[in-house]
């Protein structure tokens, strides 16, 4: 029998919502924005060879400007992908750390593994699922950005390496109009500071530049004690433009320390436990800042927790675009991405009770007494206590340098493009987790001391182990790999009057080498104090000294076929099938490479087999996107908080629609996608085939849209999902929620306006992830939920 989590599930799928922006474009040039509500006019360049219209192409593919994703009033930049069609975004880690998924294709390890977020149409990471290096912890939404561009299936999996789900693609601006922006925006009732700014213009009739970025600091939605957000970023192109084509560079730092979110308790009934608010608190503390561990090389270091999610950037990178005659074009992107950082955040590794979790650790007659906080020292009283493991992950190294080359003939009836992809990526990293106790509390947590019933000391200021033994001491380790991938594509695009002909194959080759080292127990003086005590007899640390080899290569071959028909010049039918594969990186160090470093040839790619068919269609101020598919996943995978390998066959279909409507001072814009998805295969635990995968839920959706008046706008986004299994055994269930956001603006002069919003705005409880397949028996679990209800205030100029 199910065991359901959120009680404030709306049935209410589709719901007016109303935006949050004045109305971009004035007279004739918003009535066209009005007779193309859904922008099917627009010429989109993400997944496509040569760039062509919504509407003539043979996939499905969203366009969404700047404008528009201010309506759905996000929070972070994963919070922009729910209001994509098809798909579902786990928004529930903070700025980063996202599950990522589209239309049914699962996440059973978390990431993006079969979807690819880019930025001006190259990689943030070439792959999505890296293990504490997720691509959108690399990725900030500001007012750079000019377009999101998101294609479900079809050519994506020609179109990039790693990428046969989709893509989500960033555009930046690039100053072809002298305009800019400053915009400060506060938090009333959350400690939060940003400040957005971008300016772009000619420098003469040939050269623009664009600039941008933001800085920020705070506390965040969540109370964690300090200051867990604290950063930035910046971003530059300069354009060269010529008779036959353009030239362009950019820059890019980021350095921006964020909390990240981890499941924290909860019970599972989706009630709050005492003195543990789930929408508004965390494990964090101001308690506990610091760890001392033995780091990559063995050697004593510290990792500080406030570092939370830093990523830190430094790009640069060429676009170059000309026509050579005779109707050839070449195109060439490059782009060399030197990155680092660090990633530290607490998780839960288990809620008990606080007698036995004394006599786990001291044995009988054992009791917890606060190591640090106002009582230190008093013998602590409640019934309940937390085992914390650190995440705590230094990234040494996720640098890539990406090439991409394109060779275009035109002919009479035909576009023909020939390409050459070229890339590598870094993933180095060290892992050095510790165990704490601490009391279950969500506004400063103190952290407990183990006491033996002689007096003795088990634990070390509320550290019980360096390493985590209650998860086998799994999870010390260091690898430093080098991923080259080769990626010559073709691609044929045949326009027959009103039928449209796209084919295209990939061949992907890489190879991997490097080495990774796992964990080794050794007695360590970790303090310097000249004694050993009891954590300090048996240390984590990677075991370098004896570090095995990663010496592999693998190849795929990726096609597509597709074709767009039209009946009149509203009304657009497509179908498409697409077959593309996905090559597993990092997730295959946890046990599946040999000994001598290779890895069987099941083991390095999953396959995946799309089809699609679907229907585009507008008249007056109404404009529908409809899309009938069918997806089968192979996947091999590793979930590193439960230690458990994967070796599935998945199988998908569903509907996706998205559709916009003007009437009036009113437009309206939303999608819903219903999927049925099902393990058919498992090669490990036969007991899930025919399940639901987990935390896919039946239907998801998204509307937005705005009333405008004389000076303003105001409005709703709604953005919502159904029921979903926790885990793939499927017993464990938690209800579907409609997170309601609201905004007000109102422009004070032509150029000044200011802006009320409010994120969750009935403080709904939704739970997106849960660690427990089943509710245990004290009935508490691991959960991530959307944060409750935060109201900022901005100001922004315009000039």
């Amino acid at each position: 029998m199910s065991h359901h989590l959120s009680k404030k599930f709306s049935l209410s799928v589709l719901a007016l919502a109303i935006s949050s922006t004045a109305i971009a474009a004035e007279g004739e040039n918003k009535e066209a924005d009005q007779n193309d509500s859904l922008g099917m006019e627009r010429i989109v360049v993400t997944g496509v060879a040569k760039g062509k219209t919504i509407m003539a192409s043979s996939v499905s593919i969203s366009s969404f400007s700047a404008e528009q994703m201010e309506v759905a009033t996000p929070r972070t930049t994963s919070e922009i992908f729910r209001s994509l069609p098809g798909i579902r975004s786990e928004a529930t880690g903070g700025e980063g750390n996202a599950n990522i998924a589209v239309r049914g294709l699962p996440v059973a390890a978390g990431g993006a593994k079969f979807l690819q977020l880019q930025e001006d149409g190259l990689p943030v990471m070439q792959f999505g699922d890296i293990s504490f290096g997720n691509a959108d912890t690399f990725l900030r939404a500001d007012s750079t950005v000019q377009t999101v561009e998101a294609i479900r299936g079809g050519t994506s999996a020609t179109a990039a390496s790693n990428a046969p789900g989709g893509i989500i693609n960033f555009i930046s601006k690039t100053g072809d109009s002298e305009s800019g922006s400053v915009s400060t925006t506060i938090g009333l009732d959350y400690d939060s500071y940003r400040t957005d700014f971008e300016y772009g213009s000619y420098i003469n009739d040939s050269t623009r530049f664009h600039i941008g970025g933001f800085l920020r600091t705070g506390e965040g939605a969540r109370d964690t004690g300090y200051t867990s957000n604290k950063g930035g970023q910046i971003k530059a192109n300069l354009t060269k433009e010529f008779d036959d084509g353009y030239v362009r560079f950019y820059f890019k730092h980021l350095d921006d320390k964020t909390v990240g979110y981890l499941p924290m308790p909860m019970y599972a009934n989706g009630d709050s436990l005492p003195g543990f608010d789930s929408q508004e608190d965390t494990p964090h503390s101001a308690y506990l800042l610091s760890t001392l561990r033995l780091d990559g090389d063995g050697n004593i270091s510290r990792g500080d927790v406030r570092d939370g999610m830093n990523p830190v950037v430094n790009s640069i990178g060429f676009e170059a675009f000309f026509e050579l005659g005779n109707n050839w074009s070449i195109e060439n992107r490059l782009r060399k991405s030197d990155v680092s950082g660090n990633y530290n955040s607490l998780i839960p590794a288990s809620v008990e009770d606080s007698s036995a979790i004394a006599s786990a650790i001291g044995g009988d007659g054992a009791s917890l007494m606060y190591a640090n906080g106002p009582d230190a020292g008093q013998a602590f009283g409640d019934d309940m206590a937390m085992r914390i493991h650190t995440f705590d992950v230094e990234i040494e190294d996720l640098s890539s340098i990406v090439n991409d080359l394109k060779l275009t003939k035109e002919l009479d009836y035909a576009t023909v493009t020939f390409g050459y992809y070229k890339s590598t990526q870094n993933i180095a990293m060290s892992w050095m987790w510790n165990s704490y106790l601490m009391e279950v509390k969500g506004d400063n947590a103190a952290l407990l001391d183990v006491v033996g019933s002689d007096g003795t000391n088990y634990s070390d200021n509320g550290l019980y182990a360096y390493g985590v033994p209650y998860w086998g001491n799994c999870c010390q380790r260091a690898y430093d790999a080098e991923y080259d991938i080769d990626a010559p594509y073709i691609n044929i695009s045949a326009d027959f009057d009103d039928l449209t002909i796209d084919a295209s194959f990939r061949h992907d080759s890489g190879e991997a080498s490097g080495y990774y080292a796992a964990t080794v127990q050794s007695q360590v003086d970790m303090n310097r104090d000249g004694e050993i005590s009891i954590p300090e007899q048996s240390v984590s640390s990677a075991d370098i000294a004896n570090a095995s080899p990663i010496n592999y290569d693998w190849s795929y071959n990726s096609y597509t076929l597709g074709a767009n028909y039209f009946l009149d010049d509203n009304l657009a039918v497509f179908a498409n099938f697409s077959h593309g594969g996905r090559a597993n990186a990092d997730r295959l160090m946890y046990g599946k490479i040999n000994s001598d470093g290779s890895v069987a040839e099941q083991d390095a790619v999953d396959e995946v087999d799309q089809y699609e068919l679907g229907v585009k269609f507008r008249k007056d101020k109404f404009s529908l996107f409809a899309t009938a598919f069918f997806a089968e996943t192979e996947e091999q995978n590793f979930e590193a908080t439960s230690q458990r390998f994967f070796d599935r066959v998945y199988e998908a279909k569903g509907i996706e629609l998205e559709s916009a409507y003007y009437f009036g001072n009113f437009d309206v814009r939303g999608s819903i996608t219903w999927t049925d998805a099902e393990i058919t295969k498992d090669a490990i635990n036969a007991d899930v085939v025919g399940n639901t995968p987990r935390r896919q839920a039946d239907f998801i959706y998204s509307l937005i849209g705005r009333y405008n008046f004389n000076n303003g706008s105001a409005g709703l986004s709604v953005i919502g999902t159904t029921d979903a299994y926790a885990q793939d055994n499927n017993d464990l269930e938690f209800d579907g929620y409609t997170q309601v956001n609201g905004f007000v603006s109102y422009m004070m002069t032509e150029n000044m306006s200011v802006s009320l919003n409010v994120n969750n705005l009935f403080d709904t409880n939704g739970i997106t992830e849960a660690e427990e397949g089943s509710v245990p028996d004290n009935g508490i679990i691991r959960a991530r939920t959307i944060n409750g209800r935060t109201t900022s205030l901005a100001l922004k100029y315009e000039f």
